[in-house]
């Protein structure tokens, strides 16, 4: 009776052995398992899409940065087709549209990538500084030195505007891209507010 519970012990143990490897050979990977797909593998981070490195305030500025930025290159168009300007102002509007026209395009491509509509939602603002139509009109029309002193004004307040827009960014935005190009145009603005005081005070 002893021998035989002897050689069914070892039957069991056997068995139990033998449905531990299989288990093991034929377990799923993690990567298959419901739930531990590549984020269970650690990639999730590195990987993510663009659109979730972002938040509001990413959004609200680069879409109200985008017509700033539009507006503020119409200005210098308008100055360059004018007779009579004064070399600098011209030499100034040509800067600001060589800067602003490029990060336009990259502003639209943000977002692109984040699956975010080119236009705020009806009833923002388009951000501060904004000259409106009847500013855009006198612009347009000013010749000369009076067109000089009306475009640096008008570029001051709106550079104001953006440094405005842009530091808030700096603080509250999340995308590194977003931030890294507001701190540049705090940077930039800044120093040009600066120089179209001189230039305005020399006119």
């Amino acid at each position: 009776m002893k021998k035989t519970l002897t050689i069914s012990a070892l039957g069991i143990a056997a068995v139990i052995a033998l449905a531990g490897c299989a288990g093991t050979s034929g377990s799923t990977p993690a990567s298959s398992m419901p739930g531990m797909g590549q984020t269970g593998m650690g990639m999730s981070t590195g990987s993510a899409p663009a659109s979730s490195d972002h938040n509001t305030a990413d959004t609200m500025f680069t879409q109200g940065m985008i017509p700033h930025h539009t507006q503020a290159v119409e200005m210098s168009d308008m100055m360059l087709k004018k007779q009579g300007v004064d070399g600098q102002v011209t030499a100034l509007a040509t800067k600001i549209k060589a800067a602003q026209a490029p990060e336009i395009e990259q502003m639209t491509g943000w977002l692109k990538s984040w699956n975010e509509p080119a236009q705020m939602a009806s009833g923002h603002g388009m951000g501060d500084g904004m000259m409106g139509d009847e500013d855009m009109k006198k612009l347009d029309a000013a010749q000369g030195t009076e067109a000089a002193k009306l475009f640096l004004t008008q570029m001051i307040a709106h550079h104001e505007g953006a440094v405005v827009m842009a530091t808030t960014e700096s603080g509250q935005g999340k995308n590194p891209d977003a931030i890294k190009l507001s701190k540049a145009i705090v940077t930039s603005q800044t120093a040009e507010i600066q120089e179209m005081k001189g230039l305005l005070a020399s006119l």
